[in-house]
């Protein structure tokens, strides 16, 4: 009986993005014993896939891990973040280790001569190639990501606003960095777009603009104008009822009312991938970072909205927390042309 130790360390979607890997290795290894070790914050995420056998979690001391990890003694580790601390407790628990090409320099002449070279080929088969050098035989088995909500935290339709029982449409506003986030009035702007009902999405952090969004439009009346950052508004009544639940949710709980939901309008965001995995239409929105960069909605159906033409985009493989050049033109330039699916 093999056991494996998979290392990804962040962030939420990142993590989601390894979950085929961890299936393969469990349903394709005969009798595997699969190990996942992340940071503490993101246990909610791995505790219940019912392919890992056992986590690890990252503390305070990276020397307190390796000494648990090495009581394991691992017959392989699968390194699916490849950095400085999973480097060290690969060489310390000296089994043998597959790690993936993270294209350093092909994201490098991307953002800084504009010049592609990244392959056409999604981060999650990328991540296969490191049981492709430990040559355990698994394959990808084309079956997409995996989410896993324990019964617990399903939100149940009932406990939402009456407005959202019968179906509604999920925008994940949040984002870790402001050039990946819509500006406000852009995200008043396509939730008039969608026409019917909308959850908002995020975090604590998120619910200050979720409930500027939601008060537009407990407001159709209102003439103001926009001009810069200014929100807009109309003169005509909006059929558009907004539920702000940012910061109301934890991660699972969000990921129970993505699962439930129309479709989903995503920033490039762990939200997006937790999306991908429930096979959502994913509308997914693109400011200074690219879907060339391998991490697009894998295996489900999704648009893109992004502005072409750019010659400063994309300028981060991550994200600012502000616009480089000022004007932000990848995201207050966005065109919403879109069709809702039943």
């Amino acid at each position: 009986m093999y056991k494996v130790l998979v290392l990804r360390f962040s962030s939420i979607g990142d993590i989601v993005l390894t979950t085929p890997v961890v299936r393969a290795l469990k349903r394709q290894l005969g009798n595997a014993k699969v190990h996942y070790c992340t940071k503490q914050g993101f246990r909610s995420i791995v505790e219940n896939n019912p392919y890992i056998d056992k986590t690890h979690y990252l503390g305070e001391s990276l020397n307190d891990l390796i000494a648990e990890l090495k009581k394991e003694r691992f017959d392989y580790v699968v390194d699916l973040h490849n950095n400085l601390r999973t480097r060290i407790i690969r060489t310390r628990l000296g089994r043998p280790s597959g790690t993936f090409d993270k294209l350093n320099i092909q994201k490098w002449l991307l953002v800084n001569l504009k010049y592609n070279a990244m392959p056409d080929l999604h981060i999650v088969d990328r991540y296969f190639g490191a049981t492709d050098k430990l040559r355990l035989g698994i394959k990808n088995d084309g079956q997409g990501l995996d989410y896993f909500i324990p019964e617990q935290d399903e939100v149940a339709l009932n406990s939402l606003p009456e407005t959202h029982r019968n179906g509604y449409y999920g925008m994940a506003i949040g984002a870790q960095h402001y050039t990946k986030r819509l500006p406000v009035e852009k995200l008043i702007e396509l939730c008039e777009k969608i026409n019917a009902p909308i959850i908002l999405l995020g975090g604590k952090e998120d619910h200050e603009t979720g409930e500027l969004i939601a008060k537009h439009f407990q407001n159709p009346n209102n003439e103001q104008r926009t001009t810069n950052n200014e929100i807009p508004t109309t003169n005509n009544q909006q059929p558009t009822t907004i539920y702000n639940a940012c910061g109301k949710y934890n991660l699972n709980q969000s990921a129970s009312l993505v699962k439930q939901c129309k479709a989903l309008f995503t920033h490039d965001t762990g939200l997006m991938h937790i999306g991908a995995a429930f096979k959502k239409k994913i509308y997914s929105i693109w400011g200074n970072t690219v879907p060339a960069f391998g991490m697009y909605p894998y295996k489900t159906d999704f648009e893109v909205f992004e502005v072409k033409g750019l010659n400063c985009r994309p300028c981060s493989k991550i994200g600012y927390s502000k616009c480089p050049r000022g004007h932000f033109k990848c995201m207050r330039e966005q065109k919403f042309d879109f069709e809702l699916p039943a």
